[in-house]
This record gives C-alpha cells, sequence and structure tokens, in this order.
C-alpha cells in the first residue's frame, strides 16, 4: 500500500462530503494517517464519535488544524469566511488548504485573503452528492467515477495542486483544472438551476389548495418524485450555494425562461415540431450522459 499521502487531514465540517471522505481514509490507509474532525454541533461531533470515522474530533477549528499539512473546507459556502479567520493563524507553514464548496469565485474571494505566506490554497469541488446530509450520509464509493474540479488562484505552487489532484484520485475521481468563473458559470447551469428549480416546483405544490396538495403527493409521477428528491437536499448548504453564485445562477435562469416561454408559446398554438424538437434534444442530452458513465 502507498505511504499516506498526508500525516494529518483535518475536515472542518462533516456532511456528506466530509463524511465520505473520513470513511474513505479509514477504508483505504493512503490518504492520511491521522483524520481529525471539526463541527459547530455538539451534537454531530459526539456522532462522530459514535460512527468511528475519525482518529480525534476538536470542538475549536484552530484545535482542529494545529499540526495538519492539509484543511479541507466541508461546511457550507456561507461559513467559509468565518472559519478562514478563525484558523489562519493556526495553519501549519507548508500546509494545503482545500475545500469542496459548490462555489469557487467565494471561495477565492472570502478564503484567499486570509491564507497566511506559506500556506497553499488550493479550491477544489467534488461533483458528488445525495439529498443526504450530515455524518450519517456518506459513503466510500461517493467519488467513484465522478469528476472533482480544481481552481487553483493563479501562482498557486503546482505540487501543491498535484497533491490534491492525487488526494481525489485516490478517492476515486477523475481530475480536472478549471477557471474559477467558469467554474461558476457551468455548474449553475448543471447544479445550481435545477435545484433551484426543483424545489420552486415543491413550493408551488405546497402552496396548493389542501384537496389538490393531497391529491399531488399521492398520485405523484415520476417526474414530480425525481423533482422531491433533489428538493429533499440540506436548505442550508444550497441557500449558501445560490447566494454566492448569485450573477451566473441569475444568467442561466434568464436563458431559462426565455426557453420556457418559448415553450409555452408553441404548447399554446400548437407547435408540434417545436415540442418534438426539444423533447429529442432532452432525450440526446440523456443518451450522452450515459454514453460519458455520468448518468
Amino acid at each position: 500500500m502507498a505511504d499516506p499521502l498526508f500525516r494529518r487531514l483535518a475536515l472542518l465540517g462533516i456532511g456528506l462530503i466530509g463524511s465520505s471522505v473520513a470513511r474513505i481514509a479509514r477504508a483505504r490507509g493512503d490518504l492520511a494517517a491521522e483524520v481529525v474532525v471539526n463541527a459547530r454541533s455538539a451534537k454531530t461531533l459526539e456522532r462522530v464519535r459514535e460512527l468511528g470515522i475519525a482518529d480525534r474530533i476538536e470542538a475549536d477549528p484552530a484545535h482542529a488544524v494545529a499540526g495538519a499539512d492539509c484543511v479541507m473546507l466541508c461546511a457550507p459556502v456561507g461559513a467559509f469566511a468565518a472559519l478562514a479567520e478563525a484558523i489562519a493563524p493556526h495553519l501549519a507553514p507548508g500546509a494545503i488548504l482545500t475545500d469542496v464548496g459548490s462555489t469557487k469565485q467565494s471561495v477565492i474571494r472570502d478564503v484567499g485573503p486570509l491564507v497566511p505566506a506559506g500556506v497553499h490554497f488550493v479550491p477544489a469541488h467534488p461533483l458528488a452528492g445525495t439529498e443526504y446530509s450530515g455524518p450519517d450520509a456518506g459513503f466510500v464509493t461517493l467519488f467513484e467515477n465522478r469528476w472533482c474540479l480544481l481552481t487553483p488562484p493563479p501562482g498557486t505552487d503546482a505540487a501543491a495542486v498535484e497533491w490534491v489532484a492525487e488526494f481525489w484520485r485516490r478517492c476515486g475521481a477523475m481530475v480536472q483544472t478549471m477557471d474559477p468563473a467558469h467554474h461558476d458559470r457551468v455548474l449553475a447551469i448543471v447544479s445550481h438551476l435545477p435545484h433551484l428549480i426543483a424545489f420552486t416546483i415543491c413550493g408551488t405544490a405546497d402552496d396548493l389548495e389542501d384537496e389538490s396538495r393531497q391529491e399531488v403527493l399521492r398520485f405523484a409521477a415520476s417526474g414530480f418524485r425525481d423533482f422531491t428528491r433533489i428538493a429533499a437536499s440540506d436548505p442550508v448548504m444550497w441557500r449558501d450555494v445560490f447566494l454566492n453564485n448569485r450573477e451566473a445562477l441569475l444568467e442561466m435562469l434568464a436563458r431559462f425562461m426565455e426557453d420556457a416561454q418559448a415553450m409555452a408559446r408553441a404548447v399554446r398554438w400548437g407547435d408540434a415540431g417545436y415540442i418534438e424538437d426539444k423533447v429529442q434534444r432532452g432525450r440526446g442530452i440523456r443518451r450522452s450522459l450515459i454514453e460519458l458513465k455520468q448518468a
């Protein structure tokens, strides 16, 4: 077995992503010799202790990062600025600071200025998830054959970037480097907008008169059920994602609303060709995802 990449890995936040990383580190043995976990809630830390997925738990993030050669921010992105401020003076020289946030420009904006000289900052985003959250949600195969996008700021140490890339490869992911602004635009359409739509559709259903609402729930077809699965996602995480990728999300929402209006006109005026073309293009997207093994 290969030597561990890191002597001490500190995970700040232990939701789906963090707890999956912790489990993989336990299972493989070549990610970190020691895993330290920090979370805001004493109840969460107690659950981590019960699950046995960390070597040590710390209620204070400053204590968690002390002596760590890799620190991974796994909390909602809205908490990153406060976390970075709390841990910055305690980061070890030469350590790698990385994250798993779904927005990258905001992470670089909030964390980058606080990173001490000699600490290597390598933002990352594993494109994997489920609708579940918390330390019980993680599992060791979460990242297998999924992408992890790295968005290092200009001038980041190349060896540190490769270290983080190798970490994610050992977790089972495929790795690619991407410009942070481009990342945020891509994720706005493939992840953030679909979640916004799902939350909105479920909110619309919930606002129906009681009798209609009960029928929606009783007779929900697979399409609506798919939306409810997405809408079951963590509300704090998605609040922070929407607010921290505001511009790109609103741009993609505007484009979607224009397309939705065009579809509404086609339905209103019986434009069967337009409707069929949109359906066929959707089928094509699905086939492409299957071929890429991302379905």
